[in-house]
């Protein structure tokens, strides 16, 4: 028994009419997409903000205060 009903033997048959269809290199390139794209997923999900975020927060505090103090 394989991996959800599905056989050893089914599983690598649809591999191959897989890889027939779109190609070794297309695959390869499908899958370094869906992986960056996982990796920018997990980043923008967790708590801590990234170095390019925390720059982004400080550069707004800094005009932020400059306005206020142009205010006064």
């Amino acid at each position: 028994m394989g991996f959800g009903g599905f056989s050893m033997v089914q599983l690598g048959i649809i591999l191959v009419i897989v890889i027939l269809l779109f190609g070794s290199k297309k695959l390869r390139t499908l899958g370094s997409d869906l992986g960056s794209a996982i990796k920018g997923f997990k980043s923008s999900v967790s708590d801590e903000p990234s170095g390019k975020e925390q720059d982004v927060q400080r550069y707004q505090n800094l005009i932020s205060k400059e306005e206020r103090h142009n205010e006064q």
